[in-house]
């Protein structure tokens, strides 16, 4: 194109990254609230086990039968615990760590929550839930207000008194 016979100029494009490089450095961040409260280790923990909780509510969970059909459950100081696993690696390994790798371990897939809500109050007494018992993973779900119904959870008139559910 050209006007009055002379050329005209191209516009020159500028990159972003030119104008990046030739402008001042950033000034550092400025957090523009107060730093937070300090984190209550009780408090973190409780929302931690709460979602493993939910977690393990949601999920189908192996439990080994006894040899009458019944769900394996082994009694400790009082309390029955129905012995759930994760997976067959990690009923593979309670076994083995048993010395009953070589029988056969019958099990049946059962939702956590139906284990915690229709099984516990079945059994006699106290019960809760062990997960991958013997693990470093391994975790237990007592038989107290929050975890079981609140009719076997042997924490229930304290849980009533404070008005805590």
């Amino acid at each position: 194109m050209s006007d009055n016979g002379e050329k005209a100029r191209e516009p020159q494009q500028r990159s972003r990254i030119a104008d990046l490089t030739e402008s001042a450095p950033p000034e550092p961040l400025q957090n523009p609230t107060p730093d937070p409260e300090p984190v209550d280790p009780a408090a973190a923990a409780r929302r931690e086990f709460a979602r493993l909780l939910g977690e393990f509510r949601r999920t189908a969970v192996l439990v080994p039968l006894d040899e009458h059909g019944s769900l394996w459950t082994a009694d400790l100081q009082g309390v029955r615990w129905i012995c759930a696993f994760s997976d067959e690696e990690a009923l593979a390994r309670f076994a083995e760590a048993r010395g009953d790798a070589a029988r056969e371990w019958t099990y049946r897939t059962v939702l956590g929550a139906r284990l915690l809500d229709a099984m516990v109050p079945m059994l006699p007494g106290p019960a809760g839930v062990a997960l991958d018992a013997g693990s470093a993973d391994g975790m237990v779900f007592p038989p107290v207000v929050g975890i079981v119904p609140d009719a076997v959870a042997v924490d229930r008139e304290e849980a009533g008194e404070t008005g805590e559910q």
